[in-house]
């Protein structure tokens, strides 16, 4: 995965706000989408943990023409019990801060799984683009998170749907490491 940091502040934060002028442009031509194929379906991780799909959204296809896959995860701060749904929610109003991101085309919105981790699944236009995502999402994820509690990991050439459906065989990820992000099928 190798050395996962935050982006400097002043550069991750210019990043976000440009991202929101963004955002607003994309939703006034109607370009951004909510779509509700996969919503309900359940997630199955290498760790045994599983999650399930709350939102998706997408621009346009959502297909990108140089694909990689992004996982986010992260624990919420103070969040237990009833407020994982209210956080659910909420959760709509954080798009903004990244569908206008260059190169987005879709984001899977996962439940929290058994141990309080939340996911993003997402498919991006560029590996490199992805990872300045990534790394300036951190920066705001800190603000909420428990600390020590935010991973990401990009997988290059790859489009999401491909990844969740070319699972690997529950608990056999290698290296363990993969294991909190790699989709696996039922055994």
């Amino acid at each position: 995965m190798g050395d996962q940091r935050p982006l400097p502040v002043g550069e991750a934060w210019r990043a976000v706000a440009a991202c929101f002028v963004t955002t607003f442009a994309l939703f006034s031509r109607h370009r951004v989408r909510m779509p509700r194929r996969l919503v309900g379906e359940q997630l199955r991780f290498a760790d045994g943990t599983t999650a399930r799909i709350h939102r998706e959204t997408r621009l346009g296809s959502g297909l990108a023409k140089d694909p990689c896959t992004l996982v986010v995860a992260f624990r919420l701060r103070r969040v237990r019990g009833p407020a994982h749904a209210l956080f659910r929610r909420e959760s709509l109003l954080n798009t903004p801060p990244f569908v206008g991101f260059p190169g987005f085309t879709s984001k899977l919105w996962l439940a929290h799984d058994e141990m309080n981790r939340y996911r993003g699944v997402y498919e991006w236009d560029g590996q490199r683009r992805a990872e300045l995502y990534a790394r300036s999402l951190w920066r705001v994820l800190a603000l909420v998170s428990v600390p020590g509690s935010i991973r990401y990991i990009v997988v290059p050439g790859l489009h999401r749907d491909d990844m969740i459906a070319n699972s690997l065989p529950a608990g056999k990820a290698e290296p363990d490491d993969t294991a909190w992000w790699h989709t696996a099928v039922s055994t």
